[in-house]
């Protein structure tokens, strides 16, 4: 890169850095780059890992759907300056406005950014449920998240509530091209939900589905969620934009099943045979999963939650 170039670049990070300090927080709003999936659909893709300082916490995915009348989008990134940046990646391809913001599930990766949405009047909605758990712990989460990522990306981050609620599946019809919005209860959280752009068969899979990395059920009734992905497979979904990961083919529905079926069978023996919670974590290696994202920490934490819940099942038959 020339000098000029450099300089150029640097000057335009500062005046959009401007609004959250000045040229000290620029690494703030690092740019966010939307890959186009279909025609009219688009992923903005999170940096895997856990949230630190380094990825700035932008960790999980999200998207954005552009119709005749505007644009949808899907979750809406870890903090205000995340927010920013999707926006912008948003305006890069389209000049037609974002109508409304959705939030796919509870986790701080996709719904901190909602501040920077909601500052430009675009409604942030989702699912009853997730605005309930959001309401009841995210203060909390977003301590967490300060300490893991630290105060200067997330300046201007804050709680916020829903601007829309809804209970059911149903469809989008704002931006003049048919989205579904589909909850099918309870499943890898009480109001985690999945977009589908009728036109392409692109599925934005949130917390349903992720891709190479260990699915997180802390907040699951897992037969809900089974009851879920079996739903998935008769949508004549082509691609799957996962919560976490890369985009994949509908066989991530097989692969995320198989890993709860083994997750469940193996704990599952584990308590009827009167093994201790102590020690469970270890002994409940699941090989085949071994290499994926967050193996040592979430698969572990699984076990652990998966332990509780099958013993008091059993002890209350």
């Amino acid at each position: 890169m020339s000098r000029s170039r450099g300089l150029t670049r640097r000057v335009a990070l500062c005046m959009l850095g401007a609004t959250l300090g000045g040229c000290a927080t620029a690494q703030t709003v690092r740019a966010a780059t939307a890959v186009a999936i279909a025609p009219g659909v688009y992923a903005v893709h999170g940096s895997g890992g856990v949230a630190d300082e380094h990825n700035l916490g932008r960790i999980g995915n999200a998207g954005f759907i552009v119709g005749p009348n505007g644009v949808v989008a899907i979750d809406t990134g870890t903090s205000y300056a995340h927010g920013q940046a999707l926006l912008a990646a948003i305006a890069r391809v389209t000049e037609l406005p974002v109508r409304v913001a959705l939030v796919s599930h509870t986790r701080p990766e996709f719904l901190f950014g909602g501040t920077a949405f909601r500052e430009r009047g675009i409604p942030v909605r989702m699912h009853r449920r997730t605005a309930g758990l959001m309401a009841s712990r995210c203060e909390t989460c977003l301590k967490t998240l300060r300490l893991s990522v630290g105060e200067e990306p997330l300046r201007g981050t804050a709680m916020y509530g829903a601007d829309e609620v809804f209970d059911a599946t149903h469809e989008l019809s704002a931006i003049g091209r048919p989205v579904r919005v589909l909850y099918f209860g309870h499943s890898s959280g009480p109001g985690d939900i999945a977009v589908l752009d009728a036109a392409s068969g692109v599925l934005f899979a949130g917390g349903l589905l992720d891709a190479g990395r260990i699915p997180d059920i802390q907040d699951s009734d897992l037969p809900g969620w089974n009851k879920a992905l079996r739903e998935l497979r008769g949508l004549g979904v082509r691609t799957v934009v996962p919560g976490h990961g890369a985009r994949s083919s509908p066989q991530l529905i097989d692969t995320v099943e198989r890993y709860l079926a083994q997750l469940e069978a193996r704990v599952r023996a584990m308590v009827v045979a009167g093994d201790s919670l102590l020690g469970a974590a270890d002994a409940a290696e699941l090989p085949e999963f071994g290499a994926w994202d967050q193996y040592d920490s979430i698969h572990r934490r699984n076990v652990s939650i998966a332990f509780v819940r099958f013993e008091r099942e059993l002890l209350f038959k």
